[in-house]
């Protein structure tokens, strides 16, 4: 099997998770439970079944009970990037982590679900990547293997898999997952404070460097409560 381009992910865990509510009135979107786990263990035992031997993960909102709950795993071995005095958004998240984030570095959302395929996430996005080519590289899912998703899609691909997004009011074939690989080369000349991923992934995209791979397997849109049990009824027959 290729080897893993990094041994270190950043967890995104710090939102405020308002799609969630009521759910997240009492507690931080990473632990709702689904299929009898919080979301969060969904994505750290991904990692650690991969083989990704440590976890960022940065917290904000209810972020004593998310940092305790983390700090339980033995594995991935868990760090603790905390933003309790200000929501840094992905982008300043990323930034706040960088000097102890490898390079490059998966990132992924605290509440993604997927179901590998022939290989991993992790495993898929390293036999694809060119750090000489890419600042970051996306995985993405299809329509068809996007569970839950109702929306028009984020993403065009060339045939060299580079990325460019949807055209307002037009449909787009593929889905950001929310799970990607980064170069440093990302995150140079970044914004002070808090700003969103989008705005390096635009400045990677007009460079050419901004790319993507479709993922193997299946991927669940969790961000309201009503797609809790969908999600539960589809992992059942996985």
């Amino acid at each position: 099997m290729t080897k893993l381009a990094s041994d270190t992910a950043m967890v995104m865990a710090a939102g405020m998770g308002k799609r969630m509510r009521p759910l997240t009135a009492s507690q931080p979107k990473p632990l709702v439970r689904v299929a009898g786990k919080p979301l969060i263990d969904h994505a750290l035992d991904r990692l650690k079944e991969a083989g990704v031997a440590r976890a960022i993960v940065n917290v904000h909102y209810l972020a004593d009970a998310l940092e305790a709950h983390v700090k339980e795993r033995d594995a991935p071995k868990i760090v603790v990037s905390d933003e309790r005095e200000e929501l840094l958004e992905t982008g300043g998240g990323m930034i706040k982590a960088q000097g102890i984030l490898p390079d490059p570095f998966f990132c992924l959302n605290a509440d993604n679900i997927w179901l590998d395929g022939p290989r991993d996430a992790f495993h898929d996005l390293s036999q694809r990547w060119d750090a000489d080519a890419m600042d970051a590289l996306l995985l993405l899912v299809p329509h068809s293997r996007a569970k839950n998703f109702n929306g028009p899609g984020d993403f065009h691909m060339d045939a060299l898999g580079r990325l460019r997004r949807r055209t307002a009011g037009r449909i787009a074939p593929f889905i950001y997952t929310g799970i990607q690989l980064i170069s440093h080369r990302l995150l140079r000349d970044a914004p002070k404070g808090k700003f969103s991923t989008n705005i390096l992934w635009s400045r990677a995209i007009e460079e050419g460097r901004l790319f993507g791979t479709s993922f193997t397997g299946e991927w669940f849109e969790v961000g309201t409560p009503q797609a809790i049990r969908p999600t539960e009824d589809a992992l059942k027959g996985g």
